[in-house]
């Protein structure tokens, strides 16, 4: 048996090194690294599927200069893309990757309800990169598929999709920047003021309020090893100080790799309901689709938590830098600026 209780005075990453050496230790196993960094892994299907989607895309833009010389290509036409589509996964099908893009297709116009020709027009410009500076926040298309997703893997059907507006942001640390800067810059957050952070957390989670830009006081809300890395309730108690505006915690924890258990979803939205229900809760949930029936923050207390996602992890797509903030539409954080 391993003594688990050597390894509560670690750093995050000497905890995570320990952590990697006993899955590795695990005979006739291989190791699938998700944690900070470049996974050692990828979902080749996609990958697949994505350069076949790049070929129909050229051949797309080709069509809108085909009276010119070779290889010169402009932006794509909506008109007939579908009737092109299906010939092109018709004369492919026998490839990698083509019988994904079908399925994709089904999905969004046979299961979510929309158009198959815009979502192919939104995909077809979005790999060709000519969909510049507009739309401002994220492809109308892509939101409500993203919406979808996170709604189902994050917070289990308990909320209507319709309800959640999501916005896509370059990974998980580039949403808590912005994040940060926004609750700042509206003056939502002040220095001085306090923010209880989740312990143990990833280090750069640590130093970004403490930045002079923000110079907010952290106050750690502690796991317990001895408790399965859960917090207890008197570590949770500390939320009921009403000088802390923020609650930051990973879900499932980085590094020991715990999700919340129910004990404690339901004693934090006790006291956002009972005693702080101007608390702000900023969940980062990147390693909730790796754990079973996950619930997040965001499902028991969606007017007061902004969830952040990122599909690095999960799907082995760290270079792509692709994430997303969540947040219900109606929200204290409107509430603080109105």
């Amino acid at each position: 048996m391993t003594d688990y209780s050597s390894f509560a005075k670690l750093s995050p990453f000497e905890l995570k090194d320990e952590l990697i050496k006993l899955a590795s230790a695990k005979e006739n196993r291989t190791m699938l690294n998700a944690g900070r960094g470049n996974p050692n892994f990828m979902a080749t299907l996609p990958r697949r599927a994505f350069f076949r989607l790049g070929l129909f895309a050229a051949a797309e833009s080709e069509l809108s200069y085909s009276y010119m010389q070779k290889w010169i290509g402009g932006l794509p036409n909506i008109e007939g893309i579908e009737a092109r589509f299906e010939r092109f996964t018709s004369e492919n099908h026998d490839q990698a990757g083509v019988a994904f893009l079908q399925r994709a297709l089904s999905y969004v116009r046979d299961q979510l309800g929309l158009s198959g020709s815009q979502f192919l027009h939104e995909m077809v410009e979005g790999i060709l990169g000519c969909n510049y500076p507009v739309p401002p926040r994220m492809l109308k298309i892509s939101e409500q598929i993203v919406r979808q997703y996170i709604v189902k893997e994050m917070i289990g059907g308990s909320l209507t999709a319709g309800n959640v507006d999501v916005f896509a942001v370059e990974g998980g640390t580039a949403a808590m920047t912005y994040i940060f800067n926004t609750l700042k810059q509206n003056g939502i957050v002040t220095k001085g003021d306090k923010v209880a952070i989740g312990m143990p957390v990833f280090t750069p989670y640590i130093e970004i309020p403490e930045l002079d830009e923000y110079g907010l006081k952290e106050v750690a809300i502690n796991a317990d090893p001895k408790q399965g890395w859960q917090y207890i309730d008197e570590e949770l108690e500390k939320l009921k100080d009403p000088d802390i505006k923020v609650f930051f915690c990973i879900n499932p924890s980085n590094p020991p790799s715990v999700k919340l258990d129910d004990r404690s979803l339901n004693k934090i939205a006790d006291i956002v309901k009972n005693h702080r229900p101007d608390l702000i809760i900023l969940t980062d949930d990147v390693y909730g689709t790796f754990a079973d029936d996950f619930r997040s923050l965001f499902a028991i207390c969606p007017n007061n938590t902004i969830l952040v996602y990122s599909f690095s992890k999960y799907f082995g797509a760290t270079g792509w830098r692709l994430g997303v903030i969540a947040t219900h539409q109606d929200n204290i954080l409107d509430g603080k600026l109105r």
